[in-house]
């Protein structure tokens, strides 16, 4: 008799299998990237319809091949209709982007998917009235820090990686710089790798964004203007490039739109 277990996922790829089939690659605490089968479910009504990129699932897997079917699934939570806003549909797949380079194959996890679902819901529940909204991208900016942080990967923004001195940017002392080295992290020296320069303000707030929630001030506006943020996205998409290897491509699209 094939095995049957339970499994609850966040469908973060879906493509066609055969006429009629599906395959969809799951991330899940347990298993961390897996890919199931799932029988019928592009044929017109199927209950297994529903097992679309960026849904929860509770899945009902059996077999005992190495590509196992969905025999049921019930839908915990969609995020389909982040699909809505550019910004945010850019923010979620930059999420996944960086998924599939830093989890594995049956590779069991520590707080990575419930940290992906936190992000995702606040995006989620953000209610986008602007194009181009600063939070979103904060929120993306923040999503990408904390999984590398999960990762192996965190960005080292603590330390001085030349003198292991301590990185403490004196607010308000605008003859205070930081330098960004891609391969290496954060200098208090200038050297001829350096590629960004950064000031007290913009390190004092890229040291806050490992911190759970987004930099809010009292009022509910962000902290930092925009050309903040984007230097702040550069930095990650430079840190990702020479850490993994890869660019998301998605953080691209924001770049342009933000810029």
């Amino acid at each position: 008799m094939a095995n049957e277990n339970r499994l609850i996922g966040l469908c973060i790829k879906s493509s066609p299998l055969g006429e009629y089939d599906r395959l969809v690659t799951i991330l899940s605490e347990e298993e961390g990237i897996s890919r199931f089968a799932v029988p019928g479910a592009r044929k017109p009504k199927s209950k297994l319809a529903s097992a679309l990129p960026l849904t929860y699932l509770n899945l009902q897997v059996v077999g005992k091949k190495s590509l196992k079917s969905v025999r049921q699934l019930k839908i915990i939570k969609s995020y389909c209709d982040l699909g809505k806003s550019i910004e945010s549909l850019a923010t979620a797949q930059a999420i996944t982007e960086l998924t599939f380079l830093l989890v594995g194959n049956n590779d069991a996890q520590n707080n990575y998917l419930s940290t992906v679902l936190i992000h995702l819901d606040r995006i989620h529940e953000h209610k986008n009235n602007t194009s181009n909204d600063l939070k979103i991208l904060a929120m993306c900016v923040q999503s990408i820090i904390h999984l590398l942080a999960i990762g192996g990967l965190s960005l080292p923004v603590h330390f001085c990686f030349i003198t292991g001195k301590r990185i403490q940017p004196p607010l308000g002392n605008w003859d205070w710089n930081c330098y960004f080295v891609p391969d290496e992290g954060f200098s208090l020296i200038e050297n001829n790798r350096t590629v960004i320069e950064i000031n007290p303000s913009e390190m004092a707030l890229l040291q806050r964004l490992l911190f759970s929630e987004l930099p809010i001030k009292s009022d509910g506006v962000l902290l930092g203007p925009q050309k903040a943020w984007i230097k702040i996205l550069s930095i990650i998409q430079y840190w990702i490039s020479t850490q993994l290897g890869k660019e998301l491509s998605s953080l691209k699209i924001l770049r342009e739109l933000y810029t």
